[in-house]
C-alpha cells in the first residue's frame, strides 16, 4: 500500500520512501542516445570527403560547345583532374579547362604549343616551330583552307586549340592562354 505522508512530497510504502524514476532514458535508450552523436560524425565524414575531394582534386564539368568533337560531344559530362594544373603537367596534346578570357565560363581546349613556340596554321595543317604536327583527332576536311599566324607563345602561356577547328573560339581568337588561368586536365577525352 502506498500513502503519502502530508508535508514532504514523497509517496510512502509501509513507512519506506519509493524511489521515483525520473523522466530520464532506459539504458538501452541511454546507449542509443551516446551512440547518435558518433553515427552523425560517421555519416559527415564520408560527406566531408567527397566535398573535399570534389573542391580539391577531381571535378565533373559538363561540356557545354561543340568546339572538342569528336573527341568529347557537348553535353558529355567530363571529369578534370585539378592538381595536374601545375606548369610541368600541362605540355602540348593535354586536353585542360581554364577560364575563358572572354565570358569568364569555364572552357576546355587542347594545348597545342607552349611558352616560346611558334605556332602556325597552313590550309588547315598546324606546324608547331614549321614542324607539321600529327592530328587524328581532328577532321581535317571540315577546316580545309584555313591560315592562321605565325604567332609566337609568351612566356607564363600555352597556346590552345579546339579540336573541331572551324567552330572552334580559341587562341586563334583570344590569344595565349596564361598558366595560372588553368584550372585543371581532363581525365576522359582522348589525350
Amino acid at each position: 500500500m502506498t500513502t503519502t505522508e502530508p508535508g514532504d512530497g514523497m509517496p510512502q510504502d509501509r513507512g519506506r520512501p519509493i524511489l521515483m524514476r525520473s523522466p530520464e532514458l532506459s539504458p538501452g535508450a541511454e546507449a542509443a542516445e551516446r551512440r547518435r552523436p558518433r553515427v552523425l560524425v560517421v555519416a559527415l565524414i564520408p560527406l566531408l570527403l567527397v566535398l573535399a575531394l570534389r573542391a580539391w582534386v577531381l571535378e565533373p564539368v559538363t561540356v557545354s560547345s561543340d568546339s572538342m568533337e569528336p573527341t568529347i560531344a557537348s553535353g558529355a559530362v567530363v571529369l578534370l583532374y585539378k592538381p595536374s594544373a601545375g606548369a610541368d603537367s600541362i605540355r602540348p596534346g593535354v586536353v585542360v579547362a581554364f577560364t575563358n578570357p572572354v565570358d569568364g565560363r569555364t572552357a576546355i581546349k587542347r594545348v597545342i604549343a607552349g611558352e616560346g613556340q611558334t605556332v602556325a596554321i597552313r590550309d588547315a595543317e598546324l606546324y608547331v616551330d614549321d614542324v607539321a604536327i600529327a592530328e587524328p583527332f581532328v577532321d581535317h576536311s571540315r577546316i580545309d583552307a584555313t591560315y592562321f599566324g605565325p604567332v609566337t607563345v609568351p612566356t607564363g602561356s600555352v597556346f590552345v586549340l579546339g579540336d573541331n577547328r572551324g567552330v572552334s573560339i580559341d587562341s586563334r581568337d583570344f590569344g595565349a592562354v596564361p598558366l595560372t588561368s588553368i584550372r585543371g586536365t581532363l581525365l576522359t577525352g582522348r589525350n
